[in-house]
């Protein structure tokens, strides 16, 4: 078979390097057989079943996140090239354009101004001050995870996901009652920003619960104008540099980003490190015997099985890397969960050390698209694991049952069902 180029390429591990697919069902349970396989023998990939560019090792992952030549402003260019015209769905559009206006879609300028104008909202007092809420919330799931007396629950649905979405709501000033209803919003949007792309539907269904999302918030943004609240939407309202502020479409647009990426990344955070410790008793013993390890567990977790699989770029200039040719316009998928495993960086990198020294992960990116949440992931992260590990007692995992979401981009389970000791 030959890739971009002509150039034909061999195998390794029985994997066929010139014909992956990081979304059939054994890469998406687990990827890192066909990314050890990539940056081994083809680290710069054409794949042609994506018609996009895999980059699959640390110093060009690290380097291309970087690089201003690796576009991040890839939602107008779609919105342009595919829904202007008159058969287009409007509600995509709309859906679109929410996207287009997310700070991690933009470039500098554009990027510069409104990661300053968020960075006054998203302050470290205003994650520090939450840091109580997220015990409290961690507890009262896993009482009531306990207390159902069936010794099994899901880390996901039942944990994860409700004690992340319910911090970032509650920092935002959604009201609690309000908080069961983003999930299903949630669920919808993903496949519009994570490239579900074996699902038909995953426009239609993203663009139906945006339209909900967003309507939702343009009345809570409303009810904060009239009445300013001690919480990131007030802030947001009020953030000014100068004489620049967020407008009013930009602070709802931001309001669904935070919502949105401000539990995703760090649901799959949580999931996805609570399992390798499950299924490394070793390392989940040391965790236990000595708390002082929680902050180089979680940085370690993030290297392991990180929530970031790739991060999609749009070449905006040829780019010449490892002696291939990158054109303008192609798309890119850097990888930071393979750049994580690189044994040019990291000693045994496929072996969990939660004592490992920390080095330089990019679980939550580099340079200007470093991810502004990555303190309130980290916070949320240390808490709730060690959490589960505690009050659960006997916590396996049930692995015939696990599920794993079918996306190119974020790396994480649609459900994560447990046993554990009810008495």
């Amino acid at each position: 078979m030959t890739t971009h180029g002509g150039t034909t390429y061999g195998g390794s591990i029985g994997i066929d390097v010139a014909c992956v697919d990081l979304l059939s069902p054994g890469a998406v349970a687990d990827p890192y057989p066909t990314l050890a396989a990539l940056r081994e023998h083809d680290p710069v990939h054409w794949s042609e079943r994506y018609r996009s560019w895999f980059v699959t090792r640390f110093d060009d992952v690290s380097e291309a996140l970087r690089d201003a030549r690796f576009s991040s402003d890839r939602i107008a260019p779609y919105r342009r090239a595919k829904l202007e015209g008159p058969d287009a769905d409007p509600g995509v559009r709309a859906a679109f354009g929410v996207l287009e206006d997310w700070m991690v879609f933009k470039d500098p300028p554009d990027h510069t101004r409104l990661r300053k104008l968020l960075s006054r909202a998203f302050t470290p007092r205003a994650v520090n001050r939450i840091r109580d809420r997220i015990s409290d919330v961690a507890d009262e799931l896993l009482d009531a995870a306990v207390a159902d007396g069936s010794g099994r629950t899901d880390l996901i649905g039942d944990y994860a996901y409700p004690l992340t979405a319910s911090v970032i709501a509650e920092m935002l000033g959604v009201p609690r009652r309000d908080h069961p209803r983003f999930k299903d919003w949630s669920d919808q949007i993903t496949g519009l920003v994570f490239g579900g792309m074996g699902d038909p539907n995953r426009h239609t269904a993203g663009a139906n619960g945006m339209a909900e999302l967003t309507e939702y918030l343009t009345r809570l943004v409303r009810d904060h104008e009239r009445e300013p609240a001690d919480d990131l939407l007030s802030a947001l309202i009020s953030a000014r540099d100068a004489d620049d502020a967020l407008s009013p479409d930009e602070v709802i647009s931001t309001g669904v980003l935070l919502l949105f990426a401000g539990h995703e990344t760090t649901t799959n955070l949580i999931g996805n490190g609570l399992l390798a410790l499950l299924r490394r008793p070793d390392q989940r013993a040391l965790l236990a015997a000595d708390p002082a390890h929680v902050g180089g567990a979680v940085e370690e977790l993030l290297r392991f099985d990180g929530p970031a699989k790739t991060v999609a770029r749009v070449l905006a200039e040829d780019v010449e890397l490892r002696g291939r040719t990158l054109r303008r316009g192609e798309r890119v998928f850097l990888s930071p969960s393979s750049a994580n495993r690189d044994p040019e960086v990291f000693t045994d990198p496929d072996r969990l050390d939660i004592t490992r020294r920390p080095g330089r992960q990019l679980g939550f990116g580099i340079g200007m698209h470093y991810c502004l949440g990555a303190p309130l992931a980290r916070l949320e992260a240390s808490v709730a694991i060690p959490r589960a590990l505690l009050r659960l007692p006997g916590l396996r995992p049930t692995e015939d049952e696990l599920r794993w979401h079918p996306v190119l981009l974020s790396r994480g389970m649609i459900g994560f069902p447990v046993r554990f000791d009810a008495s």
